[in-house]
């Protein structure tokens, strides 16, 4: 196992205290041996829910929408008889930024493996109070090397910059609503200037409207709608100036068909929802998790995405 982070022994330390006067930095977030123990704690009981396909431990491991994403994600599992593979995670780096006070966060770029293949993660771990538990709050797959770009001062720690950060081209408190802005009306929308093209923007929406067309001709109509979530977001300041932003979006789907049969619940929404029930309604939420990169200058690109529908309504 492997980490960039590089902690200063205690007694230099100390002699540089006593030369220069107190560190007035914030101290980190959590420690490296404390971090490596939250990230095992959570691997242990992720496995378990894959392979045993229940997940009664996952709430305490995870919270928010990325506990509602994988308890979705099992229900899939279920429903078609697919348990997963063991999972371990390794290459593992620790992005510890300095932080006053809670909620405090840490984040992990790590390989997993489990299955067929590694993947590549962007956890994001929180706690939200002194002594509370340590949960992971987004799992985002980056898609490029962004995470390598993240700055570390000379300790080893990162900077969490704040909400209207100036550095960065868009401050990171405003990336979710442009993103959201852009989903739902392309990128003329209002408010969704400072997003870049790309395969989980502009090319998203244009895939959404031509799926909306055919849909039509078969006598559905489909009307989606993206909006920020509650959750809050998170970022870190890359070696440019600009920023690494955790943040996650709702998309709400209405189906709607002139007479039942015609819809059906299949693919993501399976085990949301049942399956033969005739019905002339449908309606779902999916939760989306980003990973996005804001650069000095220009716009953001997204450097890593997790999507899940975690419910389904009939009628």
């Amino acid at each position: 196992m492997t980490a960039r982070l590089a902690l200063a022994l205690p007694v230099p330390l100390l002699l540089a205290a006593a030369c220069s006067g107190a560190d007035s930095r914030p101290g980190p977030a959590i420690g490296r041996a404390q971090a490596e123990r939250v990230l095992a704690r959570y691997t242990l009981a992720a496995d378990a829910a894959g392979r045993t396909l229940d997940g009664t431990r996952l709430a305490s491991v995870t919270t928010g929408p990325q506990l509602a994403m994988d308890l979705a994600s099992l229900k899939l599992r279920r429903a078609t008889k697919s348990p997963a593979g063991g999972l371990r995670f390794d290459r593992t780096t620790y992005l510890i930024p300095r932080l006053h006070g809670y909620p405090r966060w840490f984040a992990v770029d790590a390989m997993s493996s489990g299955g067929t293949q590694s993947v590549r993660h962007a956890l994001l771990f929180t706690q939200s109070a002194e002594g509370a538990a340590w949960l992971l709050a987004a799992d985002p797959l980056p898609v490029d090397g962004a995470l390598n770009r993240v700055a570390l001062d000379t300790d080893g720690f990162a900077t969490a910059p704040g909400p209207e950060a100036t550095g960065p081209a868009m401050a990171p408190a405003r990336v979710a609503a442009a993103h959201a802005a852009l989903l739902t009306g392309g990128a003329e929308a209002p408010g969704a200037k400072g997003i870049a093209p790309g395969p989980h923007t502009t090319r998203a929406h244009r895939a959404l409207r031509a799926g909306s067309k055919k849909l039509r001709k078969r006598g559905i109509l489909l009307s989606s709608e993206f909006a920020p979530h509650t959750t809050p977001f998170y970022a870190l300041r890359t070696e440019d100036g600009g920023a690494l932003v955790w943040y996650v979006l709702r998309q709400t789907e209405a189906y709607a068909a002139a007479r039942a049969g015609k819809l059906s619940v299949s693919g993501d929404l399976t085990g949301l929802a049942p399956t033969r029930a005739p019905r002339t309604r449908l309606n779902s939420t999916v939760l989306i998790q980003y990973l996005a990169t804001v650069p000095p200058r220009g716009p953001a690109t997204v450097s890593g995405i997790y999507r899940k529908a975690v419910s389904a309504q009939g009628s």
